[in-house]
Protein backbone atom coordinates (compact mmCIF):
# COMPACT_ATOMS: atom_id res chain seq x y z
CA UNK A 1 0.00 0.00 0.00
CA UNK A 2 2.73 2.41 1.00
CA UNK A 3 5.01 1.55 -2.35
CA UNK A 4 1.41 2.22 -4.30
CA UNK A 5 1.10 5.75 -2.51
CA UNK A 6 4.23 6.60 -2.94
CA UNK A 7 4.25 6.21 -6.92
CA UNK A 8 1.00 7.78 -7.12
CA UNK A 9 3.13 10.51 -5.59
CA UNK A 10 5.70 10.43 -8.35
CA UNK A 11 2.63 10.46 -11.13
CA UNK A 12 1.59 13.37 -9.05
CA UNK A 13 4.60 15.74 -9.25
CA UNK A 14 5.87 14.77 -13.08
CA UNK A 15 2.38 15.96 -14.08
CA UNK A 16 2.42 19.04 -12.53
CA UNK A 17 6.13 19.86 -13.36
CA UNK A 18 5.27 18.66 -17.13
CA UNK A 19 2.47 21.19 -16.71
CA UNK A 20 4.63 24.13 -15.65
CA UNK A 21 6.04 26.06 -18.35
CA UNK A 22 8.31 28.77 -17.90
CA UNK A 23 9.88 31.26 -20.72
CA UNK A 24 13.16 32.97 -21.56
CA UNK A 25 13.90 36.77 -20.94
CA UNK A 26 13.82 37.16 -24.94
CA UNK A 27 10.64 35.17 -24.95
CA UNK A 28 9.16 37.57 -22.27
CA UNK A 29 10.30 40.56 -24.54
CA UNK A 30 9.81 39.47 -28.37
CA UNK A 31 6.23 39.77 -29.93
CA UNK A 32 7.31 37.51 -32.58
CA UNK A 33 9.46 34.36 -31.66
CA UNK A 34 10.50 30.69 -32.36
CA UNK A 35 8.57 28.16 -29.91
CA UNK A 36 11.40 25.68 -29.46
CA UNK A 37 8.89 23.30 -28.08
CA UNK A 38 6.37 23.15 -31.41
CA UNK A 39 8.23 20.52 -33.14
CA UNK A 40 10.16 19.10 -31.07
CA UNK A 41 8.10 15.59 -31.79
CA UNK A 42 7.05 16.19 -35.09
CA UNK A 43 7.12 18.31 -38.11
CA UNK A 44 3.87 19.00 -38.37
CA UNK A 45 0.60 18.91 -35.89
CA UNK A 46 -3.16 19.15 -36.19
CA UNK A 47 -6.36 21.33 -34.23
CA UNK A 48 -9.63 19.96 -34.23
CA UNK A 49 -11.94 22.60 -33.62
CA UNK A 50 -15.21 21.14 -34.28
CA UNK A 51 -14.10 18.70 -31.19
CA UNK A 52 -14.11 22.22 -28.37
CA UNK A 53 -16.86 22.14 -26.29
CA UNK A 54 -18.25 25.90 -25.71
CA UNK A 55 -15.66 26.81 -22.37
CA UNK A 56 -13.01 25.87 -24.40
CA UNK A 57 -13.05 28.89 -26.89
CA UNK A 58 -13.97 32.95 -26.50
CA UNK A 59 -13.71 35.68 -29.16
CA UNK A 60 -12.07 38.42 -27.26
CA UNK A 61 -14.77 40.74 -26.88
CA UNK A 62 -17.84 38.86 -27.84
CA UNK A 63 -20.00 42.59 -28.81
CA UNK A 64 -17.08 44.20 -30.28
CA UNK A 65 -17.26 44.41 -34.22
CA UNK A 66 -13.93 43.06 -35.80
CA UNK A 67 -12.45 44.19 -39.12
CA UNK A 68 -9.21 42.70 -40.32
CA UNK A 69 -6.03 45.01 -41.11
CA UNK A 70 -2.63 44.80 -42.72
CA UNK A 71 -0.50 41.81 -42.18
CA UNK A 72 -3.47 39.52 -40.02
CA UNK A 73 -3.53 42.24 -37.57
CA UNK A 74 -7.62 42.21 -36.22
CA UNK A 75 -8.93 45.55 -34.75
CA UNK A 76 -12.31 44.55 -32.42
CA UNK A 77 -13.91 47.77 -31.88
CA UNK A 78 -15.88 47.68 -28.67
CA UNK A 79 -16.81 50.41 -25.47
CA UNK A 80 -14.65 51.87 -22.86
CA UNK A 81 -14.30 49.85 -20.06
CA UNK A 82 -14.93 46.10 -21.66
CA UNK A 83 -12.75 43.63 -20.88
CA UNK A 84 -10.18 41.33 -23.49
CA UNK A 85 -10.73 37.55 -22.77
CA UNK A 86 -8.28 34.55 -23.73
CA UNK A 87 -8.95 33.06 -26.91
CA UNK A 88 -8.48 29.38 -25.47
CA UNK A 89 -6.39 27.84 -22.52
CA UNK A 90 -2.77 28.75 -21.82
CA UNK A 91 -0.29 30.03 -20.34
CA UNK A 92 0.75 33.58 -20.45
CA UNK A 93 4.05 34.50 -22.58
CA UNK A 94 3.96 37.43 -22.86
CA UNK A 95 2.70 40.84 -20.84
CA UNK A 96 4.36 43.96 -21.18
CA UNK A 97 4.28 48.00 -22.70
CA UNK A 98 5.50 47.53 -25.77
CA UNK A 99 5.32 50.08 -29.05
CA UNK A 100 3.23 50.03 -31.56
CA UNK A 101 1.12 47.70 -29.75
CA UNK A 102 1.24 49.33 -26.30
CA UNK A 103 0.21 47.51 -23.34
CA UNK A 104 0.39 44.05 -25.02
CA UNK A 105 -0.26 40.18 -23.98
CA UNK A 106 0.70 36.71 -25.93
CA UNK A 107 -0.47 33.43 -24.83
CA UNK A 108 0.78 30.17 -25.95
CA UNK A 109 -1.85 28.26 -26.23
CA UNK A 110 -2.01 24.47 -25.42
CA UNK A 111 -3.51 23.22 -28.74
CA UNK A 112 -0.14 25.12 -29.83
CA UNK A 113 -1.16 28.64 -30.99
CA UNK A 114 -0.51 31.72 -29.70
CA UNK A 115 -3.02 35.10 -29.45
CA UNK A 116 -1.36 38.52 -28.96
CA UNK A 117 -4.02 41.42 -27.38
CA UNK A 118 -2.78 44.58 -27.81
CA UNK A 119 -3.48 47.95 -27.16
CA UNK A 120 -5.08 47.55 -23.29
CA UNK A 121 -5.86 50.35 -21.09
CA UNK A 122 -4.79 47.80 -18.43
CA UNK A 123 -2.86 44.51 -18.70
CA UNK A 124 -4.27 42.03 -15.92
CA UNK A 125 -2.39 39.38 -16.39
CA UNK A 126 1.71 38.57 -15.95
CA UNK A 127 3.90 35.98 -17.77
CA UNK A 128 3.93 32.80 -16.32
CA UNK A 129 0.33 32.96 -15.49
CA UNK A 130 -2.48 30.33 -16.14
CA UNK A 131 -5.40 31.57 -17.87
CA UNK A 132 -8.98 29.67 -19.32
CA UNK A 133 -10.62 30.49 -22.03
CA UNK A 134 -13.02 33.57 -21.51
CA UNK A 135 -10.62 34.42 -19.08
CA UNK A 136 -10.81 37.85 -18.57
CA UNK A 137 -6.62 39.20 -18.77
CA UNK A 138 -6.96 43.08 -19.63
CA UNK A 139 -9.05 45.90 -20.15
CA UNK A 140 -9.56 47.26 -23.78
CA UNK A 141 -7.68 50.40 -24.90
CA UNK A 142 -8.42 53.83 -26.51
CA UNK A 143 -6.16 55.49 -28.81
CA UNK A 144 -7.69 58.64 -30.93
CA UNK A 145 -11.20 58.60 -30.04
CA UNK A 146 -11.17 54.64 -30.46
CA UNK A 147 -11.34 51.92 -27.82
CA UNK A 148 -10.43 48.67 -29.63
CA UNK A 149 -8.00 45.72 -29.41
CA UNK A 150 -5.22 44.61 -31.93
CA UNK A 151 -5.72 41.27 -32.07
CA UNK A 152 -3.22 38.74 -33.61
CA UNK A 153 -2.91 34.49 -33.88
CA UNK A 154 0.40 33.06 -34.43
CA UNK A 155 2.13 29.63 -34.55
CA UNK A 156 5.72 29.40 -34.24
CA UNK A 157 6.27 33.66 -34.22
CA UNK A 158 4.14 33.75 -37.64
CA UNK A 159 0.92 35.23 -37.81
CA UNK A 160 -1.60 33.78 -39.90
CA UNK A 161 -5.17 34.57 -41.29
CA UNK A 162 -7.30 34.09 -37.91
CA UNK A 163 -10.42 33.56 -40.49
CA UNK A 164 -9.05 30.41 -41.14
CA UNK A 165 -10.07 29.37 -37.70
CA UNK A 166 -12.78 31.87 -36.83
CA UNK A 167 -15.69 34.02 -38.30
CA UNK A 168 -14.84 37.78 -37.31
CA UNK A 169 -18.26 38.68 -38.59
CA UNK A 170 -19.94 35.75 -36.17
CA UNK A 171 -17.13 35.22 -33.88
CA UNK A 172 -18.02 31.39 -33.88
CA UNK A 173 -15.09 28.85 -34.40
CA UNK A 174 -15.27 27.46 -38.13
CA UNK A 175 -15.91 23.59 -36.75
CA UNK A 176 -12.73 21.86 -38.76
CA UNK A 177 -9.66 20.50 -38.69
CA UNK A 178 -6.52 22.51 -39.54
CA UNK A 179 -2.98 21.12 -40.00
CA UNK A 180 0.15 23.06 -39.12
CA UNK A 181 3.38 21.78 -40.67
CA UNK A 182 6.92 23.08 -40.79
CA UNK A 183 8.24 24.65 -43.58
CA UNK A 184 12.02 24.79 -44.29
CA UNK A 185 12.31 28.48 -43.30
CA UNK A 186 10.90 29.40 -39.69
CA UNK A 187 7.34 30.13 -41.11
CA UNK A 188 4.70 27.59 -40.49
CA UNK A 189 2.16 26.23 -43.24
CA UNK A 190 -1.57 26.78 -42.17
CA UNK A 191 -4.34 24.19 -44.28
CA UNK A 192 -7.70 23.01 -43.83
CA UNK A 193 -7.45 19.54 -43.35
CA UNK A 194 -10.65 18.14 -42.61
CA UNK A 195 -13.69 20.49 -43.53
CA UNK A 196 -17.01 20.19 -41.56
CA UNK A 197 -19.24 16.87 -42.52
CA UNK A 198 -22.56 18.15 -43.53
CA UNK A 199 -24.20 17.63 -40.06
CA UNK A 200 -21.62 19.58 -38.30
CA UNK A 201 -22.65 22.09 -40.86
CA UNK A 202 -25.87 22.08 -39.93
CA UNK A 203 -25.43 21.88 -36.25
CA UNK A 204 -23.17 24.84 -36.37
CA UNK A 205 -24.52 27.37 -39.14
CA UNK A 206 -27.91 27.01 -39.00
CA UNK A 207 -28.98 27.29 -34.78
CA UNK A 208 -27.14 27.82 -31.65
CA UNK A 209 -28.03 27.34 -27.90
CA UNK A 210 -29.08 30.80 -26.77
CA UNK A 211 -26.75 30.79 -24.11
CA UNK A 212 -23.52 28.92 -23.52
CA UNK A 213 -23.01 27.20 -20.60
CA UNK A 214 -26.41 28.04 -19.02
CA UNK A 215 -28.20 26.07 -16.34
CA UNK A 216 -31.70 25.70 -16.36
CA UNK A 217 -33.45 27.25 -13.01
CA UNK A 218 -37.09 27.31 -13.96
CA UNK A 219 -38.59 24.80 -16.62
CA UNK A 220 -41.27 25.85 -18.81
CA UNK A 221 -44.67 25.15 -16.86
CA UNK A 222 -46.89 25.59 -13.70
CA UNK A 223 -45.06 27.48 -11.24
CA UNK A 224 -46.37 29.13 -8.42
CA UNK A 225 -50.14 28.40 -9.46
CA UNK A 226 -49.77 30.29 -12.81
CA UNK A 227 -48.31 28.98 -16.44
CA UNK A 228 -44.73 29.46 -16.77
CA UNK A 229 -44.39 30.31 -20.29
CA UNK A 230 -41.06 29.78 -20.77
CA UNK A 231 -37.35 28.48 -19.56
CA UNK A 232 -34.98 30.21 -17.00
CA UNK A 233 -31.22 29.77 -18.37
CA UNK A 234 -28.55 31.24 -15.89
CA UNK A 235 -25.17 31.61 -16.35
CA UNK A 236 -23.70 34.84 -15.27
CA UNK A 237 -24.72 38.77 -14.75
CA UNK A 238 -24.15 40.36 -18.30
CA UNK A 239 -22.96 37.34 -20.15
CA UNK A 240 -23.90 37.26 -24.02
CA UNK A 241 -27.02 36.31 -25.99
CA UNK A 242 -26.96 34.90 -29.31
CA UNK A 243 -29.71 34.28 -31.53
CA UNK A 244 -31.40 30.83 -32.11
CA UNK A 245 -31.50 30.66 -35.65
CA UNK A 246 -31.55 33.48 -38.77
CA UNK A 247 -34.64 35.93 -38.41
CA UNK A 248 -35.58 39.20 -38.07
CA UNK A 249 -35.97 41.49 -34.92
CA UNK A 250 -39.54 42.52 -34.92
CA UNK A 251 -39.64 43.71 -31.16
CA UNK A 252 -36.68 45.23 -28.32
CA UNK A 253 -37.85 47.34 -25.97
CA UNK A 254 -38.69 47.06 -22.09
CA UNK A 255 -41.98 45.07 -21.79
CA UNK A 256 -44.05 44.97 -18.07
CA UNK A 257 -42.50 42.03 -16.36
CA UNK A 258 -40.23 40.50 -19.26
CA UNK A 259 -38.28 43.67 -18.51
CA UNK A 260 -35.78 44.39 -21.75
CA UNK A 261 -37.20 42.07 -24.46
CA UNK A 262 -36.25 40.80 -28.07
CA UNK A 263 -38.73 38.89 -30.30
CA UNK A 264 -37.24 37.39 -33.32
CA UNK A 265 -39.15 35.62 -35.96
CA UNK A 266 -37.40 32.96 -37.92
CA UNK A 267 -38.57 31.51 -40.73
CA UNK A 268 -38.45 27.87 -39.89
CA UNK A 269 -42.04 28.81 -38.40
CA UNK A 270 -40.61 29.50 -34.47
CA UNK A 271 -40.40 33.20 -32.92
CA UNK A 272 -38.06 33.43 -29.64
CA UNK A 273 -38.58 35.53 -27.22
CA UNK A 274 -35.33 36.86 -25.31
CA UNK A 275 -36.01 38.65 -22.12
CA UNK A 276 -34.80 40.24 -18.61
CA UNK A 277 -32.01 41.78 -20.64
CA UNK A 278 -29.43 44.80 -18.87
CA UNK A 279 -28.90 45.70 -22.51
CA UNK A 280 -30.53 44.87 -25.94
CA UNK A 281 -27.67 44.79 -28.73
CA UNK A 282 -30.18 44.80 -31.25
CA UNK A 283 -33.50 46.83 -32.74
CA UNK A 284 -36.65 46.59 -34.33
CA UNK A 285 -36.11 45.32 -38.59
CA UNK A 286 -31.99 43.84 -37.93
CA UNK A 287 -31.51 40.75 -39.35
CA UNK A 288 -29.93 38.20 -37.42
CA UNK A 289 -28.37 35.16 -37.99
CA UNK A 290 -27.68 32.23 -35.98
CA UNK A 291 -25.23 32.90 -33.56
CA UNK A 292 -24.80 36.56 -33.58
CA UNK A 293 -24.58 38.38 -30.04
CA UNK A 294 -28.20 40.11 -29.41
CA UNK A 295 -28.02 40.81 -25.48
CA UNK A 296 -26.15 40.42 -22.30
CA UNK A 297 -27.88 38.53 -19.45
CA UNK A 298 -29.72 40.92 -16.79
CA UNK A 299 -32.41 41.24 -14.29
CA UNK A 300 -34.79 43.74 -15.81
CA UNK A 301 -38.67 43.81 -15.09
CA UNK A 302 -39.99 40.44 -13.00
CA UNK A 303 -36.81 38.86 -11.78
CA UNK A 304 -35.23 38.20 -8.79
CA UNK A 305 -31.13 37.16 -10.39
CA UNK A 306 -29.57 37.51 -13.74
CA UNK A 307 -30.69 35.22 -16.16
CA UNK A 308 -32.06 34.95 -19.47
CA UNK A 309 -36.14 33.85 -19.47
CA UNK A 310 -35.77 32.23 -23.13
CA UNK A 311 -39.54 31.18 -25.25
CA UNK A 312 -40.22 29.86 -28.53
CA UNK A 313 -43.66 30.30 -29.75
CA UNK A 314 -45.77 29.13 -32.90
CA UNK A 315 -48.61 31.66 -33.87
CA UNK A 316 -48.27 33.73 -30.97
CA UNK A 317 -48.93 30.51 -28.92
CA UNK A 318 -46.19 29.02 -26.30
CA UNK A 319 -44.17 26.07 -26.55
CA UNK A 320 -41.87 24.28 -24.80
CA UNK A 321 -38.42 25.01 -25.76
CA UNK A 322 -37.50 21.79 -24.84
CA UNK A 323 -39.54 20.57 -27.46
CA UNK A 324 -36.89 22.24 -30.04
CA UNK A 325 -33.50 21.95 -27.47
CA UNK A 326 -31.93 19.67 -25.15
CA UNK A 327 -31.53 21.75 -22.70
CA UNK A 328 -29.11 19.42 -20.49
CA UNK A 329 -26.47 18.86 -23.56
CA UNK A 330 -27.08 22.17 -25.52
CA UNK A 331 -28.04 20.55 -28.43
CA UNK A 332 -30.45 21.12 -31.01
CA UNK A 333 -33.53 17.94 -31.23
CA UNK A 334 -33.27 17.99 -35.15
CA UNK A 335 -35.95 15.20 -35.08
CA UNK A 336 -38.22 18.60 -34.02
CA UNK A 337 -37.46 20.02 -37.61
CA UNK A 338 -37.68 18.71 -41.57
CA UNK A 339 -35.13 18.20 -43.44
CA UNK A 340 -35.55 21.78 -44.91
CA UNK A 341 -35.11 23.09 -41.41
CA UNK A 342 -38.86 23.66 -41.07
CA UNK A 343 -40.54 22.77 -37.63
CA UNK A 344 -42.52 19.71 -38.04
CA UNK A 345 -46.26 19.81 -36.37
CA UNK A 346 -46.31 20.17 -32.28
CA UNK A 347 -49.00 18.51 -30.23
CA UNK A 348 -50.17 21.21 -27.87
CA UNK A 349 -52.10 19.25 -24.82
CA UNK A 350 -53.75 15.98 -25.34
CA UNK A 351 -55.76 17.01 -28.32
CA UNK A 352 -54.86 20.22 -29.84
CA UNK A 353 -51.72 20.76 -32.73
CA UNK A 354 -49.51 23.54 -34.06
CA UNK A 355 -48.53 24.02 -36.63
CA UNK A 356 -46.17 26.65 -38.75
CA UNK A 357 -48.12 28.68 -40.76
CA UNK A 358 -51.43 27.51 -39.98
CA UNK A 359 -54.00 28.89 -37.63
CA UNK A 360 -54.78 26.46 -34.42
CA UNK A 361 -57.57 24.00 -34.56
CA UNK A 362 -59.93 24.53 -32.25
CA UNK A 363 -61.35 21.06 -30.27
CA UNK A 364 -65.23 20.12 -30.35
CA UNK A 365 -65.46 20.28 -27.16
CA UNK A 366 -64.71 24.19 -27.97
CA UNK A 367 -66.76 24.34 -29.98
CA UNK A 368 -69.83 22.60 -28.74
CA UNK A 369 -69.09 25.23 -25.78
CA UNK A 370 -69.69 28.00 -27.79
CA UNK A 371 -72.55 26.74 -29.56
CA UNK A 372 -74.41 26.08 -26.10
CA UNK A 373 -73.82 29.62 -24.84
CA UNK A 374 -75.10 30.85 -27.90
CA UNK A 375 -78.23 28.95 -28.14
CA UNK A 376 -78.69 30.20 -24.22
CA UNK A 377 -78.47 33.50 -25.33
CA UNK A 378 -81.29 33.39 -28.07
CA UNK A 379 -83.56 31.82 -25.66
Amino acid sequence: MRIRTILLAVLLVHTVSSCAQSFTALEQQQISIEDPTLFEKSEAFTIDFAAMRDKDYSFPLPVGKAKMGKDYMVEIETQKGDAVKAMFAGTVRLSKNNPPFGNVIVIRHDNGLETVYGNNAQNLVKSGDRVKAGQTIAIVGTDKGRTYCLFAVMVNGSRINPEIIVSLDSHRLRPQTILCQKTATWKVEVSVLKEPQPDDAIAKQWWCYPLAGAKVISPYGGRGGRQHTGTDLKTKPNDEIRAAFDGEVVFSANYAGYGNLIRIKHANGLETYYSHNSKNMVKVGDRVKAGDVIALTGRTGRATTEHLHFETRINGQSVNSARFFDHDRHQLRFEAFSKDGKIKSVKVGKKEKVKAGKKTKKSKKSRRSKKSKKARKNK
